[in-house]
């Protein structure tokens, strides 16, 4: 299959110019090591882990768990983002204890997990954005105002910190997640919705941003996640997930001149009609909560999922690359296409490609997996350098400048989620199985749920 062929020449590259490093850098032939996760080393190798399970690339597999066993270092010191260690290495770890119930997986996942703890350490709970994986010392990121936490950030630790207390028996990590929900209850939020930017000191938001792009998405995925994880009992998270929901289609949502539907960010009452690509996981969201209402809420919804899933395609289709830029706008007659040279590019995401796999296992449209064929098509075209797969910096040229970066997320997210859309519903089914926001699969709590039986 061709997609398996992808991530066999993207694992191969890595593992021959850069293991042990956090990504490839395919043009230069090395790696790259990066400053977001604290000096942790290997984040394309945990981030893979799953991908290569699934698609039954054993001895790669066997490659990458080895690098695990040996070589990962998890004594380290450095600026570390909470959310991408949680998404990138908790989530690749704990997906593949579940999926193989190898030891090693689950161990380290918990040591790193207790490393995490003390950015808890504030008056509110909720936790800063950076640590300290040595010290323990936290902070919040420079550019966020006002030393504030990010939506995003603290709204996307729920699922993955629930199976670490599951796991380890220490209420703990189960404790903090529900703290933050707790927080996040109490607030007001501003026509209902949920900005950006919050206090770790004073609970209080620091300004009144609200997208459901970058800084916003995947709270709101992890709320109707944490649900479906619970087996539909976490009746509070789902609660929240529907509030928040009514909210974005009453202030947010929107139709352009032309009939795309779209969601707005907001600014203090003021909409931006800009889409980025980080929103467009929105489609496949919607439409997986949309299977819970009455029958003509579920006909809303899933309506909205796919009008929502045909703009952000239609921002790949108006593209001289066939592959969508970073940021899209509808204002002066322009729609689903990028204005700003500064958003033009494309670094391999796959929030496309996530909402078309929702789409296609919940409407089996046979649309969806022809729109996910042409992004493989363009990948192919674009993308594929001699060494690796690359990003480029615009979509809008045919003959594309790389930005030399295989990013860890298309090996987790971009590639596994291609193969799924072509796949047969039974692999990872939705009913088993909640994907965090990296694409690594945890597994839904039915009380006579044996993890490792239902991928056979």
């Amino acid at each position: 299959m061709k997609i398996k062929e992808m991530m066999k020449f993207a694992w191969d590259n890595y593992k021959q110019y850069a293991l042990g490093k956090n990504e490839l850098r395919p043009l230069t032939k090395n790696g790259h090591i990066g400053n977001m996760f604290g000096g942790l080393r290997g984040a394309t190798v945990v981030d893979a882990l799953d991908t290569l399970y699934i698609m039954e690339l054993e001895e790669e597999f066997q490659e990458a768990k080895t690098w695990v066993e040996k070589s990962f270092d998890l004594n380290v010191n450095g600026e570390a983002s909470l959310f991408e260690v949680n998404i990138r290495y908790i989530g690749g770890l704990l997906a593949a204890y579940y999926l193989t119930g190898e030891e090693v997986f689950k161990s380290k996942a918990l040591e790193l997990g207790e490393k995490l703890l003390p950015a808890f350490n504030t008056p509110t709970g909720i936790p800063r954005g950076v640590i300290n994986l040595g010290s323990g010392m936290s902070w919040s990121w420079g550019w966020a105002s006002a030393g504030s936490s990010i939506l995003a950030e603290f709204g996307t630790l729920h699922l993955e910190f629930l199976h670490l207390s599951e796991l380890s028996g220490n209420p703990v990590f189960a404790e903090k997640v529900l703290n933050i929900r707790k927080v996040l209850k109490r607030v007001e939020k501003p026509q209902g919705l949920y900005p950006n930017f919050l206090s770790p000191v004073t609970g209080n938001w620091v300004q009144h941003h609200v997208s459901i792009g970058g800084l916003g998405d995947s709270f709101y995925e992890y709320l109707i996640k944490s649900w479906l994880m619970s087996d539909k009992k976490d009746s509070e998270a789902k609660k929240m997930y529907d509030d928040a929901l009514e909210a974005i289609e009453k202030h947010l949502v929107k139709k352009s001149a032309g009939g795309l539907t779209y969601i707005a960010e907001w600014r203090g009452g003021i909409l931006d009609h800009k889409m980025g690509h980080l929103a467009c996981f929105s489609g496949g969201m919607i439409a997986l909560g949309a299977e819970h209402g009455g029958e003509e809420r579920k006909q809303h919804y899933m309506d909205l999922a796919a009008e929502i899933t045909n703009t952000c395609h239609e921002s790949y289709a108006r593209s001289d690359t066939k592959l969508g830029p970073e940021a899209f706008r509808f204002d002066a007659g322009t729609e689903a296409m990028a204005t700003r040279l500064s958003e033009r590019y494309y670094i391999l995401r796959p929030e496309v490609v996530e909402s078309y796999v929702y789409m296609w296992r919940l409407t089996h449209d046979v649309k969806y997996r022809q729109w996910g064929w042409e992004v493989v098509k363009a990948l192919e075209k674009h993308c594929r350098v001699e060494a690796g797969f690359s990003g480029i910096r615009d979509v809008y040229t045919t003959v594309p400048t790389h930005d030399n970066m295989q990013q860890s997320f298309f090996l987790a997210e971009t590639l596994k989620y291609l193969y799924l859309l072509f796949c047969e519903d039974d692999v990872l089914s939705l009913d088993d199985w909640v994907f965090n926001t990296e694409a690594h699969p945890l597994p839904v709590n039915h009380s006579n749920f044996k993890a490792k039986a239902s991928v056979q």
